[in-house]
């Protein structure tokens, strides 16, 4: 399995940024796909899940602004930055495996359960 981000750089508060996970090396549309990001100094935390079904889980300091979303032909996974504030600058990473649907959640508070595999990480710094 490989996954490698791409889409981060700098962005001025109130922008946005689309960042994309390319995937390859397994069966794409049944695994449970999902967002993460680490700030300096801070433990990693979930942002965005989506299971083999197309079901979305956000943290709440992100709902309403990020939109996670995926390209089964493409096998591509994406997340949709807007409104982007100075404290969602981190570096953030795509990670999947085959997790049940109904473990595959970020919870409100970006909780996330355990993924096998990871990218290497794009870094988003907002201004």
């Amino acid at each position: 399995v490989q996954l490698v981000e791409s889409g981060g750089g700098s962005v001025q508060a109130g922008g946005s940024l689309r960042l994309s996970c390319a995937a390859s090396g397994y069966t794409y549309s049944s695994y449970c796909m999902g967002w993460f990001r680490q700030a300096p100094g801070k433990e990693r935390e979930g942002v965005a899940a989506i299971d083999s079904d197309g079901s979305t889980s956000y943290a709440d300091s992100v709902k309403g602004r990020f939109t996670i979303s995926k390209d089964n032909a493409k096998n591509t996974l994406y997340l949709q930055m807007n409104s982007l504030k100075p404290e969602d600058t981190a570096m953030y990473y795509c990670a999947a495996d085959l997790i049940p649907r109904s473990w595959c959640v970020v919870t409100a508070t970006g909780d996330y359960p355990d993924f096998g595999y990871w990218g290497q990480g794009t870094q988003v710094t907002v201004s």
